[in-house]
């Protein structure tokens, strides 16, 4: 305002859609804090340095405030991914919050990288995630299959087959319902729920002929949908045993190589499937892991591989898939530098942020997409750049 009251309005630079900090710096400070993995303090003590006349608290507001179109990107990455995937890779490790210990769970391919903080790393908690910004139940065919599969009581089992083709809108709702079906007990509750859960994952356009890749936690075996198990994780049983005489170390050793071999055929076959090759890797398996030694430890552990070989060996069926989870293993050790750097996350909305900025960022590496210019496309508002979901389906179909 002049001395005389009149107003002079300048035109703000491109890019100032809130505040007064520029697309350039604002993007710089995601990038240190959510690639570069620099610690708010020292961001701060940076700008300083620069010249910025900032505070502390406006470093925090940047870093976690305002942030829902990286939010719903995050959101969409997930629906896109199980929509056009035939296969994922699943893993989860710690990541705390509030000083208390939780998990991070991630869900990717070679196309895209998810990951959902949680507190739980149960059956349920997956579903949950894998149903995304759903939250009905859905009973279905599948559902009910699921249920029966893990041996529900007939009496419950023939209650919620009276609800099959319903869905319920919420937790709250599909809880009322089991009260009013007598469905108490905290194991029949878990049941149904998980099976009400996967037709809700199902019924939002989840490739039904999904394969799930995992380290063989339990949580991760749907049961309807096919499992993969890595071959790193099975033998990794093995190189933890310690053979007490030398015919017991020998017996390991000879062992150990043999399913070293049979992992490179495994290779071979990948890429050239053919029917004798396949014949052979059956009766190879049947071989390493019926035989007997003279290390009884090695002799269970054998048996036990032995019942998993329909997801040892699920690869004769798909070649495309992986023989081990080093991509989920590899993408997951964002979350365990982040917390040997940074301990936890103190709010839900530093949770979110973390799991969201995570998603993109790995996202856009196996895109092809430069993080840093991602991060400037948006924040600028201009959002010249493709959203990642689109990118994600173009990649899918040229494949």
């Amino acid at each position: 305002m002049t001395p005389d009251g009149r107003r002079l309005v300048g035109k703000l630079p491109d890019g100032i859609a809130s505040g007064h900090f520029g697309t350039t710096l604002v993007s710089f400070v995601l990038y240190q804090y959510y690639h570069a993995g620099v610690t708010q303090p020292l961001i701060w003590e940076q700008l300083v340095d620069f010249g910025v006349d900032i505070s502390t608290g406006q470093v925090n507001r940047i870093i976690t405030e305002g942030k829902d179109v990286f939010h719903q990107e995050k959101a969409d990455i997930l629906r896109v991914g199980l929509e056009i995937s035939s296969y994922v890779h699943v893993d989860d490790t710690g990541a705390r919050h509030k000083g208390k210990n939780g998990y991070a769970t991630h869900v990717g391919n070679e196309l895209f990288a998810f990951f959902e903080s949680t507190g739980s790393k149960s059956r349920v908690n997956f579903l949950e995630i894998l149903r995304g910004e759903a939250q009905d139940y859905v009973v279905d065919q599948g559902s009910l299959e699921l249920m029966r599969l893990q041996k529900m009581p007939k009496k419950q089992l023939e209650a919620l087959e009276g609800l099959q083709g319903r869905r319920f809108e919420d937790k709250k709702a599909w809880e009322s319902q089991l009260k009013v079906l007598g469905i108490t007990k905290q194991r029949h509750v878990r049941i149904a729920t998980e099976g009400a859960l996967l037709g809700s994952v199902l019924s939002h356009g989840v490739n039904p002929k999904l394969i799930v890749v995992s380290d063989d936690a339990g949580q991760f075996n749907l049961l309807l949908l096919l499992h993969a198990l890595c071959w790193i994780h099975a033998e990794r049983h093995m190189a933890k045993l310690v053979g007490f005489n030398d015919g017991q170390r020998q017996d390991l050793d000879r062992v150990r190589s043999q399913v070293w071999d049979l992992y490179q055929i495994l290779k071979l076959y990948k890429q050239s499937p053919s029917d004798a090759l396949k014949s052979d890797v059956l009766e190879r398996f049947d071989m390493i892991f019926t035989q007997k030694t003279r290390f009884e430890t090695l002799n269970q552990l054998l048996k036990r591989l032995h019942k998993n070989k329909s997801e040892l060996l699920l690869v004769l069926d798909h070649p495309e898939l992986s023989l081990h989870n080093n991509l989920s293993e590899g993408d997951i050790r964002e979350y365990v530098k982040r917390r040997k750097i940074s301990g936890s996350t103190r709010s839900e909305l530093g949770r979110r942020c973390r799991d969201s900025f995570a998603s993109v960022k790995k996202t856009c590496r196996k895109l092809g997409v430069s993080f840093w210019c991602f991060l400037k496309d948006r924040v600028s508002g201009r959002n010249t750049i493709r959203p990642l979901p689109e990118l994600m389906r173009q990649r899918a179909q040229g494949a």
